[in-house]
């Protein structure tokens, strides 16, 4: 995460332990949504904060929830049993969210854990067992580990709700609502979500105390684009989409890069072509088993391949600041699953290249998230992987040809017959003793 102008974390009152293993990340001040957030979350106000993907809102509310159970009066001393709890909709966010606040959580000697499904359940009851602090996790399995009477909810001060709109899509609101009747009536909630539908203000009128709503950005900019993100945007046949791919992955400058594609299916196809072609491809989808998926995503992360094919979904979770091209491989079904896609570039202060293959076929689809977000390419261009005007548009070299290199294996590039382990427990950190806080 790039530095930004904002105020300090230790400007806005976050303890000095905090700051200092922020520092350690290179991360000293804080995005907008952190500077409206910290004050009021450090105090305990309930708040429903609304902010795009690559905002930040992470920290927004993973610094106060550590802050108060670190250190706050009004939250009962650590003793194994969860004082925060933080509930994701995938498996990967969740592993995201844990990887993002275990090292403060660490330095301030508090346990973290996550939870989902697909894993055995006795390693995550062991992990329980050890005690922990800090847990995030997704809606069913928390709920299994609860009614199982493995997972005590009776002394969560702080919950989270993290991207809560896609919960909703996901179908897990009755989960939520359980959740919230079996934690304190008395806890601290903090809702975020980059859209708020309906569903969504009726949950936060129903279970929190009245919440205050911070919008990162003012207007109806959640429906808007990093203005970091350059477009690209044609109209591509469905047989030539693979050889424009291949020369859009030798552009100029390009980094990593993420492909999205509609179904499980064309994922893999995807991947599987574009590896066969010499290129280093991962991908991710929903048919892979948990471990699978986890290599794939730690690849990408680590660099060891530079290009992710994924579902919307299976994507949930990816946070890297320094992605430099998201291809749409098809019109994505509405504007907003536009915005969010090429939402993972050009963010962070990084600029980026987002670019739309429109099929010949999509072209109505494609006008309608055009006209809701009014773009300005209501007749994109009819380009074919040969085209000059294509070349000089993505700065791809007049030469790039089809064909890299000798093929190349692909992790996911068939999606298995039957799903493997869907999920994989955590180990807590290291139990410290708590330390008085510096003043």
């Amino acid at each position: 995460m790039a530095t930004t102008s904002g105020p300090s974390f230790a400007e806005l009152g976050v303890a000095e332990e905090i700051c200092d293993a922020l520092d350690a990340r290179g991360i000293h001040r804080t995005f907008a949504i952190q500077e409206l957030t910290l004050p009021l979350a450090l105090d305990g106000t309930d708040i429903i904060g609304q902010a795009r993907t690559g905002m930040g809102k992470t920290f927004g509310f993973g610094v106060p929830l550590l802050d108060r159970v670190f250190d706050d009066s009004r939250v009962p001393e650590p003793d194994g049993t969860p004082r925060a709890l933080v509930v994701v909709p995938t498996r990967e966010l969740a592993g995201q969210v844990r990887e993002d606040l275990e090292p403060i959580a660490t330095a301030l000697g508090l346990r973290t854990a996550v939870i989902y499904g697909g894993r055995p359940y006795d390693e995550q009851i062991e992990t329980l067992q050890k005690g922990v602090d800090v847990i995030v996790g997704t809606p069913g399995r928390i709920i299994d580990l609860h009614q199982r009477g493995d997972l005590d909810l009776s002394q969560v001060a702080i919950m989270v709700l993290d991207e809560a709109d896609e919960m909703l899509d996901l179908g897990f609101l009755p989960d939520i609502e359980k959740i919230l009747l079996a934690v304190p009536d008395d806890r601290q909630t903090m809702l975020f979500s980059a859209t708020m539908p309906g569903p969504i203000l009726t949950l936060a009128r129903t279970f929190m105390n009245r919440p205050i709503h911070i919008r990162a950005e003012a207007g109806d900019s959640e429906a808007e684009v990093h203005e970091t993100t350059r477009q690209v945007v044609f109209q591509s046949h469905q047989m030539d989409k693979i050889p424009v791919l291949a020369r859009i992955l030798q552009a100029k400058d390009r980094g990593r890069t993420i492909i999205f594609t509609r179904t499980k299916r064309s994922t893999a196809a995807v991947a599987e072509q574009l590896g066969e072609k010499g290129f280093l491809v991962t991908a991710v989808h929903g048919d892979m088993g948990q471990p699978a998926r986890e290599r794939s995503l730690a690849a990408f992360r680590e660099g060891t391949v530079d290009v992710l094919v994924a579902t919307d979904v299976a994507a949930r979770g990816i946070d890297i600041d320094d992605v430099t091209h998201v291809i749409n491989h098809q019109v994505p079904e509405d504007e907003m699953t536009y915005v969010h896609r090429i939402g993972r570039t050009g963010r962070a202060g990084h600029s980026g290249t987002a670019v739309t293959l429109v099929g010949w076929d999509e072209l109505p689809k494609w006008q309608m998230v055009n006209s809701a977000l009014n773009l300005g390419f209501p007749e994109p261009p009819q380009w074919f992987s040969t085209s000059p005007e294509f070349l000089e548009a993505l700065d791809i070299p007049e030469d790039a040809p089809e064909t890299v290199g000798q093929a190349r294996p692909v992790f996911g590039a068939r999606p298995p017959r039957s799903r493997g382990p869907r999920g994989e427990g955590s180990s807590p950190a290291t139990r410290k003793s708590r330390p008085p806080r510096k003043r």
